[in-house]
């Protein structure tokens, strides 16, 4: 399956129109924007109660939307930033928010991160989406694609979007307590083998640190 669409305004604000023909796309809920009436939406738990358990784990919604029919439909993230698109043919894993919509024969699927994922909630569970068809990646900020041969790379965990199945990865702490308080960083990804990984250029859970100073509190 290959849609009929075309990514707008990005980087920053970027927005997926397609041109349905008589397809369906499944999305991530509160990501439409607009649809013509001769689109028709269905919300279920997508893989059944067990699959939406798992995906409220992740932290995503429990709930995925189904478009299906003929005409025009627009979809955007929740969050300022870039949309790529990924014609997947085998499996890749991805931070929660990153995605955005794919082709109905995509199975959705979650993946433990390991013991070490424990070290916070964000990064314990990642979504596993597998197949042969057409996936959309959303970011905070721009998305950089880096390709790893036989390499290591550690990334802020609050920065990854994705990477492909084969690469060997941990969620772990890095640097000692000091350096946690003091710089900032507590959790990356160690990834490693051959592969690609997808990033984003901002953190949403940096920019909430920042904006918190700024935020009134109610004083009794």
């Amino acid at each position: 399956m290959a849609y009929d669409y075309k990514i707008e305004k990005g980087p920053s604000y970027s927005i997926l129109k397609l041109n349905l023909n008589n397809e369906g796309i499944i999305t991530e809920t509160g990501s439409m924007v607009y649809m013509e009436p001769s689109v028709e939406i269905k919300t279920q738990a997508k893989g059944g109660l067990f699959g939406a358990l798992k995906r409220a784990v992740v932290g995503e919604s429990i709930f995925l939307n189904t478009f299906s029919g003929s005409g025009k439909l627009a979809l955007a993230p929740s969050l300022s930033g870039d949309i790529q698109y990924h014609p997947l043919n085998g499996t890749l894993y991805v931070q929660h928010g990153a995605y955005l919509a794919s082709s109905p024969n995509i199975e959705i699927d979650t993946k433990f991160g390991g013991a070490k994922s424990f070290f916070g909630g964000k990064g314990l569970f990642l979504m596993k989406l597998t197949g042969q068809g057409d996936l959309f990646l959303s970011s905070y900020g721009a998305i950089e694609t880096i390709e790893l041969n036989n390499e290591s790379l550690v990334v802020d965990n609050g920065n990854l979007i994705g990477f492909t199945d084969g690469l060997q990865f941990e969620l772990t702490k890095v640097g000692g307590l000091k350096s946690t308080l003091l710089g900032g960083e507590g959790l990356v990804y160690r990834l490693s083998g051959s592969g690609t990984v997808y990033i984003q250029t901002r953190n949403v859970e940096s920019f909430v640190d920042f904006i918190l100073p700024y935020i009134p509190t109610q004083t009794k």
